[in-house]
């Protein structure tokens, strides 16, 4: 029996490992989140309480023929069940470090580009969302970091660079953001931060960022946030928040204003997006499906072009009306926790760490399709 932590386990994710995840934490919490990886693998709910009540019947739904990795809240309660588990004759067995918070704020640094430059993607398994970094010389750009400063900060050390500024796609929903937290210039728009407390740079629609020799061009894309911002780095890459997906677009509904922001959303799909050149590498800040989405290496990318014509229903529609339809006709209930955590974003809401935990746990519902999460 071994204890492991949510890095070695998404690194079974990417090997040749046959394993299933054993997850005894309470049926409620499992379907509001559980743990996906880039592959397929067998994940069963069996809480904790059905152990103590039906030892027999909990073990014969393991596969015999795997290694077993078990689950829980905080880590004590898989450390009893992974004992039971191998007291009943199974072989290669662990259990998660810190539980499930700790899968819940992993994140997985994936390198996009090093030619001259470098450019990071940061994988956030748990909530299926990217932020980015961009590293020149011995300064660096962050994108839509998560609340795990400590990460960026550590990584930050680990390159030797200095960080310059801090860029926001938009004011986040579904994720607790760490931006405000750095010493560094904050860059978002003031559409979604005007009743922001901290400081912050205003950004404008075209302006231009250097970071060294390489340019950040900045373009407002409002329509999933109205501060929504798309930049394109080196001519050769689109960090596009929530406007652009891989599969489907970022919901226009967030404001409670779903047609007229679908209609704004149309407005930038068409005159602000869709003229971008369709070479641009887009890097969104959402993905839903890693086999769709991710290349060879697990990045979260794809070429504009591709990106487009394999979302043909969407970008295809030349009404607005039209559009505003399929909207409708695809828009899921938001969830309530998403004003809390735009209350956050923006300075306007105080919460404690277990709160934190609570409201920065579980999937992301951030693109406009029913079938998507």
């Amino acid at each position: 029996m071994q204890e492991f932590t949510a890095e070695e386990l998404f690194g079974e994710f990417e090997s040749n490992l046959e394993f299933v995840i054993v997850d005894i934490r309470n049926s409620e919490d499992y379907s509001r989140f559980s743990i996906e990886g880039p592959r397929t693998i067998d994940n069963l709910n069996i809480p904790f309480d059905d152990f103590l009540n039906d030892e027999e019947q909990s073990i014969a739904q393991i596969p015999v023929d795997k290694a077993v990795r078990v689950i829980c809240a905080k880590e004590e309660s898989s450390a009893m069940i992974a004992a039971i588990i191998k007291a009943n004759g199974f072989n290669n067995i662990g259990f998660l470090k810190g539980g499930i918070n700790s899968w819940g704020d992993l994140l997985i640094p994936k390198l996009v580009n090093d030619e001259g430059y470098e450019l990071w993607q940061f994988i956030r398994p748990a909530k299926a969302s990217c932020s980015y970094a961009l590293i020149n010389n011995e300064g660096m750009f962050l994108f839509d970091p998560s609340r795990r400063v400590d990460f960026y900060t550590n990584f930050l050390e680990s390159k030797g660079v200095v960080l310059k500024m801090v860029f926001e796609t938009h004011l986040q929903a579904d994720y607790l953001s760490g931006g405000p937290s750095f010493e560094a210039l904050y860059a978002v728009h003031e559409a979604d931060f005007s009743s922001a407390p901290f400081d912050f740079h205003s950004l404008q629609d075209d302006e231009i960022f250097n970071l060294e020799d390489i340019q950040v061009r900045c373009i407002h894309s409002p329509g999933h946030t109205l501060g929504s911002m798309t930049y394109i780095i080196d001519d050769k890459w689109m960090i596009s928040g929530d406007t652009v997906f891989i599969v489907s677009i970022g919901r226009p509904d967030l404001g409670k204003k779903v047609v007229e922001w679908s209609r704004t959303l149309f407005n930038t799909l068409k005159t602000r997006i869709s003229n971008l050149p369709e070479d641009l590498v887009v890097l969104p800040s959402h993905f839903s499906d890693w086999g769709k989405e991710a290349d060879q290496n697990l990045c979260i990318s794809k070429v504009f072009s591709e990106v487009m014509a394999s979302n043909e229903e969407i970008y295809g529609i030349t009404d607005v009306e039209q559009f505003v339809s399929w909207v409708q006709e695809n828009m899921r209930e938001q969830p309530p926790e998403y004003n809390d955590i735009r209350l956050f974003n923006c300075g306007m809401l105080e919460i404690d760490d277990d709160q934190k935990r609570v409201l920065d746990l579980g999937k992301n519902q951030c693109a406009v399709s029913a079938h998507l999460r």
